[in-house]
């Protein structure tokens, strides 16, 4: 897999795991829409790549009480789903599909 694929694996992951971390802190559709987007945007940024501590953070200022290690087995398994969601052919799709998610993104 190339560091390419993975950046699309990673930023399907953060989408999922953002709108897993939305739903327990009870936020509206459009704020869990906006929140996820927001984390998979900030996969492709140093500064802001770090999505347990932004949501543990996050969790911590609206007295969300999940401990970490949960926290990090649902990334974990996020990261499994959405590398089973990712294209499998190795004619170049899922770097076409990871180009077309992160353009998208940083729209």
């Amino acid at each position: 897999m190339s560091g390419f694929e993975n950046d699309g694996q990673t930023v399907l992951r953060n989408m999922l795991f953002g709108r897993w971390a939305a739903k327990a802190m009870g936020l509206s559709e459009a704020d869990a829409s906006a929140y996820s987007n927001a984390l998979a945007q900030d996969t492709f940024d140093p500064q802001r790549n770090d999505v347990f501590s932004k949501v543990r953070g996050d969790f911590d200022a609206a007295g969300v009480s999940i401990p970490d290690d949960e926290i990090l087995r649902v990334m974990t398994n996020l990261m499994i789903d959405a590398g089973k969601l990712m294209p499998t052919s190795s004619g170049g799709s899922t770097d076409g599909a990871a180009a077309m998610l992160k353009r998208h993104l940083t729209r």
